[in-house]
């Protein structure tokens, strides 16, 4: 408990910098939850254009340390594309399937998740070339709600903190690998098998990030190539030239069976939108972005648009290849029935071989990166924030910011069974994601009503953004509504769990918060101090330090 509340006393570690580390600027008392710190900093530019600065830092200050800018327009589409294409098109279908009961119903989930996508997308756009640094939704969301201050925040920290896993990722990883090896999964083998991948990563990019980067790459295009194959082979399925007896079976009469439930089809539409995942990449890390307006207004629309493409034709391959029975009782295998049935028992073991080769690469780099992000603008941490916000040991790569990412990761391995554990994390990860949404398409138009000169390289037509938000809406309230089966896709937990599940953990962010910065500076009579300092390797942070209160 003392620990506890020596955390929440100071944000920063108080021993003394070394090198270049030191402090650089001070500012005056923290007047409070509710002070003037609170109001937005406004800039005006040269052309008489207003800018508002997110967070403690500057501009200058919050891209300075790390390893520059040295992410083109390739890397930057690659890095969408890696993480786009990942655990979702190989190992969702059969789930999706399931939930709305028929393939006519689960191919309109992935055009409207597209579509969903895609407006999305350009509500990024417009966030990510008016504030092009790192940190996405950490970012936006700080731009607009700034009062009370640190508590939008606080809250985002708690969700990108505890739910900013790959732990989905290394479980598919781990029975792909089963698979290949012929061998039933046991649960602590698929465990074991995760967890080994989870700290390799950690370890790639935190002690060898120019290898983790061209590893992230070289997976990546071979990703699209495997999904590329898929796509033909499917052609090759439909026009009647394989084993497969009717590849057209499924086609037909394709809307029966289908679900009237709208949770069915809420909870599918989360499972859609986490394949989707990862249109918003290059906006993590954006401090690393060559030119990063231009790259990232190339990037998006060119990374979203070839797995799009992909995507359709993928699942048009499945369901030529498998019956839907063979689909459903596929799991988290998908790619590797399909395989099977047109090309053999061989082929399958080596295709679950490749795709075991995930996005876990292309999500702990950007999540890192995020987490570096929380730890600068003084987000009190265990050990300070210093340390977490620091690229050690290489001065490159923020080896902290991937450790916070690894300990979720763990926990979720660990911890329900893994038969449960695959379809409860999509859910669990997909609805406090719905929760920032709306309120950052919110935060737009706020900003466009109050700050109209604000400068916006890009701008999103109004109503994509009013579509994103109903849709936004519709997912947040239909999951609480009882399913046709009344049990929904996580037997034996509750259908409505892993809304709760996620209001739970944005909840314990305003209560840390409320801790931090309103209980306990008032209890015992300290004052927030927030002040910059540099670190060694030129990475600017702010310390919150507690001082006694003046009468």
């Amino acid at each position: 408990m003392a620990s506890f509340l020596g955390v929440l006393k100071s944000g920063g570690w108080r021993g003394s910098s070394s090198g270049a580390a030191g402090s650089i600027a001070e500012s005056a008392s923290d007047k409070g939850a509710y002070g003037d710190e609170g109001k937005a900093a406004v800039e005006v530019s040269d052309d008489g254009s207003e800018g508002v600065n997110p967070g403690e830092l500057t501009f200058e200050e919050d891209t300075a340390g790390g390893m520059g800018r040295h992410l083109g327009v390739f890397s930057c589409t690659l890095l969408i594309v890696g993480r786009i294409i990942g655990t979702g098109i190989f190992s969702t279908p059969s789930s999706i399937l399931g939930s709305v009961g028929s393939v006519g119903a689960s191919l309109m989930l992935w055009v409207l998740g597209f579509v969903l996508s895609f407006c999305g997308l350009f509500v990024w756009l417009e966030y990510g070339t008016m504030f092009p640094r790192s940190g996405g939704e950490k970012v936006y969301l700080e731009a607009v709600y700034r009062r009370p201050k640190y508590l939008v925040t606080v809250i985002f920290a708690a969700n990108a903190i505890l739910l900013g896993f790959t732990a989905s990722g290394c479980i598919v990883f781990a029975q792909n690998i089963l698979v290949a090896a012929g061998k039933v999964a046991g649960r602590w083998e698929e465990r074991g098998i995760a967890l080994g991948v989870i700290f390799f990563v950690t370890l790639l990019h935190g002690l060898t990030p120019r290898v983790g980067v061209f590893v992230m790459n070289a997976l990546s295009v071979f990703k699209i190539v495997i999904l590329v194959f898929v796509v033909i082979t499917g052609w090759v399925v439909l026009g009647g030239h394989t084993r497969i007896k009717d590849p057209h079976a499924n086609f037909r009469d394709a809307f029966a069976g289908s679900s009237h439930s709208s949770n069915d089809y809420a909870t599918a539409t989360f499972k859609v939108l986490n394949a989707y995942a990862g249109w918003s990449n290059v906006n993590y890390v954006l401090n690393e972005v060559k030119n990063p307006v231009r790259t990232l207004k190339i990037a998006g629309p060119l990374g979203l648009g070839i797995t799009t493409v992909l995507y359709m034709m993928a699942n048009i391959a499945y369901f030529s290849a498998a019956s839907k029975q063979q689909v459903l009782k596929s799991g988290v295998t998908v790619a590797a029935l399909f395989f099977k049935n047109v090309f053999g028992t061989k082929a399958e073991k080596a295709l679950s071989v490749f795709v075991a080769l995930r996005n876990v690469i292309t999500i702990t780099f950007a999540q890192s990166r995020v987490n570096q992000e929380l730890a600068k603008e003084g987000i009190p941490l265990p050990f300070g924030n210093r340390f977490w916000a620091s690229n050690w040991p290489t001065g490159k790569s923020p080896l902290p910011g991937l450790i916070i990412h690894l300990i979720p990761s763990v926990i979720v391995i660990i911890a329900p069974p893994p038969s449960v554990a695959y379809p409860f994390i999509l859910d669990v990860e997909g609805y406090p994601s719905q929760i920032i949404n709306f309120f950052i398409v919110i935060g737009l138009f706020y900003l466009r009503f109050t700050k109209p000169n604000i400068k916006r390289p890009f701008k999103v037509w109004w109503p994509i953004a009013a579509f994103y938000l109903a849709a936004a809406v519709f997912l947040l309230v239909a999951p609480f509504l009882r399913p046709s089966n009344g049990k929904g896709d996580t037997p034996p937990l509750p259908y409505y769990l892993y809304c709760l599940v996620g209001i739970a953990i944005m909840v314990s962010g305003v209560l840390y918060w409320a801790a931090w910065r309103v209980l306990l500076p008032r209890v015992f009579r300290y004052e927030l101090e927030p002040r910059k300092e540099s670190l060694a390797d030129g990475t600017v942070v702010t310390v919150v330090r507690s001082s006694p209160r003046q009468l």
